[in-house]
């Protein structure tokens, strides 16, 4: 396998790994709290003696999109979205992890939950307890939760210490292997969720080029399979 054939076959996995990803995105235009992400390629550059150096383009991670994405109202009490930088923080079999979508209820114990049944943290990492005699249940934009004008706790709002190490769980949780620390400045609306951050308009654009660029690696692949075989031929007559 020669120079050509090990470039075109890195490349050719790379794009596979970002139609993946861009195929997931669309999938998730509708996802409350989703966040878009894009692939990341590195080029990697060998000197080769006698002969041309030799250039090979590798597909090296995930990069997460936090822009903020439209609110929608839905006048439930429990939910909760966020305007500005911060996730909620959430307690999970695997441990804590980062999330945007704000859909909680009380559990049995009075514990707010995701509907996956993790626990909300609040802002010293507890979770978030509604007394069951609790009643007319407000949020305030700082996070501070309040039942008849009493306050209950205050609902964290946090970040990744660097936001490079978030790595994307299921669904819309994500995890970070370098700590997360509070996040200032971020307002909290109750009765709202927040959409999903991808545009369908540039993701479908995006595809196209993928697939395009996907198909022209392929005939490059093909034409140098058909000079080896005319190769082999020649010389073996």
């Amino acid at each position: 396998m020669d120079a050509i054939t090990y470039s075109a076959l890195g490349r050719q996995s790379g794009l596979m790994r970002e139609m993946q990803v861009v195929a997931n995105n669309i999938a998730n235009i509708s996802t409350t709290g989703f966040r878009r992400e894009g692939v990341v390629f590195a080029e990697h550059i060998d000197r080769l003696e006698d002969a041309p150096s030799l250039s090979m383009a590798r597909a090296v991670g995930r990069q997460i999109d936090l822009s903020q994405a439209g609110l929608t109202e839905t006048g439930s009490p429990w939910d909760f979205a966020i305007q500005g930088e911060g996730f909620f923080l959430i307690d999970t079999p695997g441990g804590q992890r980062l999330t945007r979508a704000g859909s909680f209820t009380p559990n049995a114990e009075g514990e707010l939950v995701t509907p996956d049944g993790y626990r909300l943290l609040d802002e010293a990492g507890a979770p978030v307890f509604i007394p069951p005699d609790a009643k007319a249940v407000g949020l305030a934009r700082d996070g501070t939760l309040s039942s008849d004008g009493a306050p209950l706790g205050r609902i964290g709002m946090w970040q990744a210490t660097d936001p490079k190490t978030l790595l994307h769980q299921a669904g819309t949780m994500y995890s970070t292997s370098g700590g997360v620390e509070p996040s200032e400045g971020a307002a909290v609306f109750q009765g709202f969720l927040e959409d999903s951050n991808v545009n369908p308009v540039a993701e479908v654009a995006r595809m196209i080029e993928v697939q395009r660029a996907y198909e022209m690696g392929q005939k490059l692949l093909d034409r140098d399979d058909e000079r080896v075989r005319s190769v082999i031929q020649t010389l073996g007559r």
